[in-house]
């Protein structure tokens, strides 16, 4: 469902007087739908770039990125938008969104974008929000105003409104509570079991080990830190 050839990425920083820097080379990686597949190693080693290449934010040099029949290092931004729209979801670490915007709307938006009817994306975002302990009181508010942890649980249930056939997660447990931690990582096996490839950040430890198939050390991708 996801699989990376040969990727590479480089850096120019115009700033200083053009100089390139290689950030990876040779990225090759393949997730089965079904498999969660977690990326390792220190900061700075290039994790959060291997995500946003999927993603589709940073272009590759080289390779070739496939998520389901679109290769993502070559496809054109029209592509890169409808495979989000309808293939690949993302769970960043912030929550972007248009003030005043209601919660229940800001969840129900990616059903909403597929042309699913309002009560069926709204009933999906509400049902998430419950489950992720977001108070009712809440739901009719912009979470722009929320704590970081509730901002952090509303992109949760965002990011799982609809059920992407595959899933970037970047620190999707980080800072939350124990229950919402085991609301999160069963959010995740419920994904795992319909078939979602995934790929995700996990600095916890414990839950990379319960939801997580394989760990994939990105240092062997970077070049200055594989010399």
């Amino acid at each position: 469902m996801i699989e990376l050839r040969d990727v590479s990425k480089s850096f120019t920083l115009h700033n200083q007087g053009g100089a390139v820097i290689e950030v990876m080379r040779g990225a090759s990686l393949k997730v089965a739908p079904g498999e969660c597949v977690a990326l390792t190693g220190e900061s700075g080693a290039g994790k959060s770039t291997l995500m946003r290449m999927i993603w589709g934010n940073y272009l590759a040099a080289s390779g070739s990125i496939m998520v389901g029949t679109t290769d993502v290092a070559r496809a054109e931004p029209r592509e890169v938008l409808a495979l989000r729209r309808e293939t690949l979801g993302y769970v960043s670490q912030f929550l972007r969104v248009v003030p005043r915007v209601p919660t229940r709307e800001v969840v129900a938006e990616p059903l909403l974008a597929l042309g699913r009817s309002s009560d069926e994306a709204l009933g999906r975002a509400e049902a998430l929000l419950e489950r992720l302990n977001i108070p009712r009181t809440l739901w009719g508010l912009s979470p722009t105003t929320f704590s970081g942890g509730e901002q952090q649980r509303v992109n949760i249930a965002r990011g799982f409104a609809h059920a992407f056939p595959a899933l970037l997660l970047d620190e999707p447990t980080a800072s939350l509570d124990a229950t919402n931690r085991e609301v999160v990582l069963a959010l995740i096996e419920e994904a795992k079991a319909r078939g979602a490839a995934i790929v995700g950040i996990f600095h916890d430890e414990e839950a990379r080990g319960r939801v997580c198939d394989r760990v994939v050390d990105v240092t062997r991708f970077t070049p200055a830190r594989a010399a």
